[in-house]
């Protein structure tokens, strides 16, 4: 039995923050990073995620993302990518959302959304490892099997991507920074909460005065008291009753 949940009066806000993790996209048919069955318990995950193995086996790493590519290219945006493109498409003028998304699967965007930033890149774009290059970031739906080269300069192409060694872009961090000052309302989709930077941004929208929401399978642990409120359940199920505008 779904669980009901209260509707939000989406008209009582004017600057919405939603960041979403791979809580979200499980019901699309793919893995969670953390938690039972999660990738990071593959052992192999972590290290292929390392910029030293793109730069040293650059060849692994497309072993390892060619499959997930696949899936990712296999599945579909689920109702709570859905109930985010619609709350968008939505709001009034005066209203602004800014989604934040720590995935890489491009869902949101497929959904309808207009504006992602995407901290962690999108495995759904490609760009050429040498950054003097003149290529520019393209979506890509190839699938490689084997290290790819780039058609303008001949070094490696690599998923566009942020992996473990390399720094989230500074614009997409100051784009967060300027909508959390402004924030009133927060939400937190399927995410854990406890990687940083994406660990401080309730911290920061409870610091301006906005009301702050976890929408999760399980509990945090341990809690975060800057949540306000905690509402357990699949997001595909809870997501749609929450953002129905009003």
């Amino acid at each position: 039995m779904i669980q009901k949940i209260k509707q939000l009066k989406i008209s009582s806000y004017k600057n919405i923050v939603v960041l979403t993790g791979a809580g979200i996209s499980v019901a699309s048919g793919l893995r969670t990073y953390r938690g039972p069955n999660g990738m990071w318990e593959e052992g192999d995950t972590a290290r292929v995620s390392h910029v030293d193995i793109l730069l040293t086996e650059p060849e692994l790493v497309w072993k390892f993302f060619g499959p997930l590519k696949q899936q990712i290219l296999s599945s579909q945006p689920n109702p709570a990518h859905m109930a985010l493109a619609k709350l968008e498409e939505k709001l009034s003028d005066d209203q602004k959302l800014t989604l934040v998304t720590q995935n890489i699967d491009g869902l949101h965007t497929r959904a309808g959304n207009l504006d992602v930033l995407e901290m962690h890149g999108s495995l759904m774009r490609t760009r050429c490892s040498n950054n003097e290059c003149k290529l520019k970031s393209f979506a890509d739906e190839t699938v490689y099997t084997v290290k790819p080269s780039c058609p303008e300069c001949g070094n490696m192409l690599r998923p566009d991507i942020v992996f473990f060694g390399e720094e989230i872009p500074l614009d997409a961090l100051w784009r967060i920074k300027m909508a959390l000052r402004s924030v009133d309302l927060f939400i937190a989709i399927g995410t854990s909460g406890t990687v940083s930077p994406a660990a401080g941004f309730v911290s920061s929208a409870k610091y301006v005065g906005a009301s702050t929401i976890l929408v999760n399978l399980e509990d945090m642990d341990p809690p975060n008291s800057a949540f306000d409120e905690e509402i357990l359940g699949r997001a595909e199920e809870t997501l749609p009753q929450l953002l129905t505008c009003n």
